[in-house]
Order: C-alpha cells, then structure tokens, then sequence
C-alpha cells in the first residue's frame, strides 16, 4: 500500500473508530441492507465469487501435495467444495469460528494453517445478515446477502489489530472481503473466501453456534 492510501485509509478510521460505541463494525462497513449482493460488490469480488471453485481445487492441491491430506480428510464435509446442505440460513447469535487456510499465495509461506477457535457473531434480519469476527488480529466484519438456498453471499471489509472502526466495504480494495457462507451439517456452517488478498489460497472459516 502507498503512502498516500495508507494515509487516507487511516483518516477514513478515524471518525469511525470514534463512534464504534455507537454502532456496530458490520454496518459501518456495508450500510446497504435491502440491496442485492451483486448490487453491492465490486467487480473484483464479483469474480473471486464466480471463481471459487477453482480456487479452492487449486487450495486443495497444494495443500495436499504438501503433506497435510491427512488433517484435510479429518474436517470431512468442512473442506469438501461441493459439500453445502439446503437450508443454509443461520441463527443469529454468537459462534465459536475457527479459520483454516488452504494454498500458500506466495513462495515462502505455509499450504496449509488451522487456527485455534475464535469468536464470531451472525444478527438478525430478513434478506440480509449482520457477520462480525469479534477475536483475533484479522476480524473481517460486514453482511451476509440472501443469494440461493443452498449459499448466502458475505461481503465485508477486514479490521487489523486494535483497530475499533471498520472501513467502508469498496474504499480499500486490499481489506474488500468476499466469501460464500454454507451449511454443511446438522449444527455447522462454513464461510469461504476465495483468493483472499493476504497469504492463502483459500481460507474457511467452520461456525459453530456457541448454544
């Protein structure tokens, strides 16, 4: 990132972080609730959606071919592409989450990476849904948009570090999010993001309802 967009990334966190009080990081970072996913993403995220599949065969690959077939065969319908169930609607409420990310971007970097269980949040609504990653140094934050029975669309921005405001979805490409959220068992979703702008491939994040 330039100086100059770094500097006006951080003047957009400014009046923001000032009210984080007042309002929640998913609307500050996408305020259109009524509107269709498609009406809101950016091209680029409209292509990383189209592309998900190859990514995260791509992701899959390398991951395996790195010796780490055994951890990915143990997540079962997790990390399984074509795996979504009908019904994909979650309840609101909070979730343990917990990140996995698939395909080093770069040489250098590792093919496959589980974190530990962090702490996310789904609210409530009708065609669309409020999405915080509320723990950890990479929280993304946004909504989640109605899009067929079997997916819901997320898109978002990412908040770094102690970072209280969440950056306006569309103002800094490097922090757009988009993903694809699943339902792949009785209690246990998953949100996808295909070709993240940061490390990996792919990365999934499992949700689980805390209750």
């Amino acid at each position: 990132m330039t100086w100059f967009r770094a500097r006006a990334a951080a003047l957009l966190l400014l009046p923001l972080a000032a009210c984080a009080s007042e309002g929640t990081p998913p609307v500050q970072a996408v305020p259109q609730a009524e509107a269709g996913w498609r009406d809101v993403a950016t091209t680029a995220d409209r292509h990383r959606i189209r592309e998900w599949r190859t990514a995260w065969l791509r992701a899959l690959e390398r991951a395996r071919a790195a010796g780490h077939g055994a951890e990915i065969d143990r997540e079962g319908a997790l990390l399984v592409p074509d795996a979504a169930l009908l019904g994909v609607s979650p309840p609101a409420g909070d979730y343990r989450c917990r990140v996995t990310k698939l395909g080093a971007k770069t040489e250098g970097l590792l093919d496959y990476v589980a974190y530990p269980a962090f702490r996310c949040r789904i609210g409530a609504g009708e065609s669309t849904r409020e999405f915080a990653k509320l723990t950890g140094s990479q929280r993304p934050v946004g909504r989640l948009f109605r899009d067929t029975d079997r997916r819901m669309i997320f898109l978002g921005t990412l908040q770094l570090g102690d970072e209280q405001g969440a950056l306006r979805y569309g103002h800094d490409e490097d922090r757009a999010m988009a993903g694809l959220l699943e339902r792949v068992g009785e209690r246990r979703w998953r949100l996808v993001f295909p070709y993240p702008h940061y490390e990996s491939l792919v990365d999934v994040i499992e949700l689980i309802p805390e209750q």
